[in-house]
């Protein structure tokens, strides 16, 4: 049986970084040990708005004061152990917060400059949408599809996107 998941991610900018979320604190965690943006799934009656500044909030302790809504990621998952996950991530951007870091209860936050990020342990797919993210497109449709930690198929606004993969360096 397949899981729906609808969830924001978003990554603040600061002085040319990014807050990133090392993921080490939870069990059975699919984004175990790799780097992502803070956000998370919808709560009942929540708009993708909402989302992102409830979960940024409690991921980080920043109040978002603005935030740039720039695409949707699906996120196509199956595992060895027979798990299938669909996630609908609604990216965003944002460099308008206020407030104080706090600690993240599933992982580390820090710092990391934009041209390092791809040098972490990231999902392959994350590469592709930091790439877009970084030439300023509007607003997008990723696909992304994987067979466990292996990028196997991507489509960008509904046409299948020729893609370089690249081990990390971490």
């Amino acid at each position: 049986m397949t899981e729906l998941v609808l969830c924001t991610l978003c990554y603040l900018i600061r002085d040319g970084k990014y807050l990133m979320l090392h993921r080490v604190k939870k069990k059975n965690d699919i984004n175990h040990d790799k780097w992502i943006g803070v956000g998370g799934h919808f709560e009942a009656g929540e708009s993708p708005e909402d989302c992102v500044r409830r979960e940024v909030k409690e991921e980080t302790g920043y109040d978002l004061l603005s935030q740039r809504f720039r695409g949707i990621v699906t996120f196509v998952y199956s595992g060895d152990g027979g798990e299938e996950i669909t996630e609908y991530m609604h990216l965003y951007t944002s460099d308008d917060f206020t407030g104080e870091q706090i600690e993240c209860d599933e992982g580390n936050l820090e710092w990391v400059d934009i041209d390092k990020v791809k040098t972490l342990p990231i999902w392959e797919g994350d590469k592709i949408f930091f790439k877009l993210l970084a030439e300023e497109r509007e607003f997008f449709s990723l696909k992304l599809v994987y067979e466990t930690d292996t990028l196997v198929h991507v489509e960008l606004d509904g046409k299948p996107f020729a893609y370089e993969t690249q081990p990390s360096t971490a």
